[in-house]
C-alpha cells in the first residue's frame, strides 16, 4: 500500500500541494515569527509555495498574517524571498 503524501494549501494560491514542496512560516507560542524550513518547529504555521508570484499575492492579501493572527515584520518576506531566489537558482 503507498505511502499517504500530506497535502497542505498555499496562501497565495489557494492550491493543495505535497507539504514538502511548500515552505512554512510558522508563530511560536511566545508570538515569534520564523521561516520554518524543516517543519519542525511548534506552533501555528501557514504554508506558502516557492514560487515569487504566490508571496507577492499573499503579502498583498496579507493572507500569512491573517492566519497567523500576528502583524509581520518586513524581515520575514525578505527571508521568504531570499529562500525563493536560491531554490530557482
Amino acid at each position: 500500500m503507498p505511502k499517504k503524501i500530506p497535502m497542505r494549501q498555499c496562501k497565495g494560491c489557494r492550491e493543495m500541494k505535497p507539504k514538502m514542496e511548500l515552505v512554512r512560516v510558522v508563530r511560536s507560542p511566545e508570538g515569534e515569527v520564523s521561516v520554518d524550513l524543516k517543519g519542525k518547529k511548534s506552533g501555528r504555521g501557514v504554508y506558502i509555495c516557492r514560487n515569487p508570484e504566490c508571496l507577492k499575492k499573499a503579502q498583498k492579501s496579507r493572507a500569512l498574517e491573517r492566519e497567523l493572527e500576528v502583524t509581520l515584520p518586513p524581515e520575514i518576506y525578505e527571508r521568504l524571498a531570499e529562500e525563493m531566489n536560491s531554490e530557482n537558482e
